[in-house]
């Protein structure tokens, strides 16, 4: 039981740490919306990471196999729904920046927490890597033996645990930032820094 639970945390912690676009988009849309909504944008990342927890865990070598012929439709896919990101980001701040300044109109709404945890939710379900990557840890640490059920719940439980306390961590972050940087000129620069670094990773997951 405490393996299956270091191993659910490792494994959580490790595809939650590293810094990538679902990563910068989390903590660039909770500096321009809330900590409600940001918490709520993590919480879908961490669901995401949970469900491929436990299809990896309940699927092993099946699933891995299954995925290799549509890995490149999943990465384009992922790819281009960030590249929209990306480009909407921008427009959007730029929009926002010039309506401040014109004061033509206000600002359109924030999305509301619940459609930031769906966003979020499809946005990391559509990473080919996340789930290859718990399949490929489930399929180097199964044993022989058959894993009782109740291991793989625990391990199920702690992965999605670590994720939502990374995640929550980041949401976090962009709240004080969003409270840092409470200038329309400040939001605007964040706002496309993160479509560029964004749109970057898009680049980078095609070559």
């Amino acid at each position: 039981m405490t393996a299956a639970l270091v191993a659910g945390l490792l494994a959580g912690y490790g595809i939650a740490v590293p810094v990538g676009a679902v990563a910068t988009y989390l903590v660039s849309l909770t500096a321009r919306t809330s900590l409600r909504t940001g918490v709520c944008a993590a919480l879908g990342v961490a669901t995401a990471d949970g469900l491929y927890a436990l299809v990896a865990a309940l699927g092993g070598s099946a699933l891995a196999a299954a995925l290799r012929p549509v890995l490149v439709p999943l990465r384009w896919a992922s790819a281009l729904v960030l590249v929209f990101l990306a480009v909407r980001g921008a427009v959007t701040a730029v929009r926002h920046y010039r309506g401040r300044r014109l004061a033509t109109r206000s600002a359109p709404p924030p999305p509301s927490p619940a459609r930031a945890y769906l966003a979020l939710l499809g946005i990391t379900l559509l990473n080919p890597t996340t789930v290859i990557y718990f399949a490929a840890l489930v399929l180097g640490t199964r044993a022989a033996d058959a894993v009782p059920p109740v291991e793989q719940g625990v391990f199920v439980l702690a992965a999605f645990a670590a994720s939502a306390s990374w995640q929550l961590l980041l949401a976090g972050g962009g709240a004080l930032l969003g409270r840092l940087l409470t200038g329309s000129r400040g939001r605007l620069v964040t706002a496309l820094v993160s479509s560029g670094v964004i749109l970057l990773l898009a680049v980078r997951m095609l070559l």
